[in-house]
């Protein structure tokens, strides 16, 4: 375990967790925010949440998926683009997506599948883009 810790090119997870955290604000803030919000059952557009945890927490969450991932990455000794995007895929669907909708799914969240949706593919493209910079930084 240590050594793979030491073979990761850290750099390359600094890009990914940054690529990630910004595709995020990118995500909820100006491409989908109106589809976000009334997920969420609010249809006003001035809704805002400038208070730190809603900055910090998904940072720190953006930060431990983008680590775990370039430990399997590497673990597993992914070594081309094809092995890559089979990974994205199985660990952006097998838990990111799968793991949105399920939290989604409870009577706090009016629309839970199309949160799901919404939230879901934000963390598939962000866990492609975390791959394709491990892979390319290789």
């Amino acid at each position: 375990m240590f050594t793979i810790l030491s073979d990761i090119n850290w750099f390359s997870v600094l890009l990914s967790f940054l690529a990630y955290f910004f595709l995020g604000a990118l995500w909820f803030t100006a491409l989908f925010k109106k589809a976000y919000l009334t997920s969420l059952g609010n249809n006003k557009e001035s809704h805002s949440n400038t208070k730190p945890i809603f900055i910090i927490g998904p940072a720190i969450c953006s930060l431990i998926i983008t680590i775990t991932t370039a430990i399997l990455f590497y673990s597993l000794e992914i070594s081309s683009i094809k092995e890559a995007f089979i990974f994205s895929m199985l660990i952006g669907n097998g838990y990111l997506v799968a793991n949105t909708v399920n939290i989604a799914i409870n009577p706090n969240i009016p629309h839970p599948l199309f949160y799901g949706l919404i939230s879901g593919t934000y963390h598939l493209v962000g866990i492609l883009i975390v791959c394709s910079i491990l892979m390319y930084m290789r």
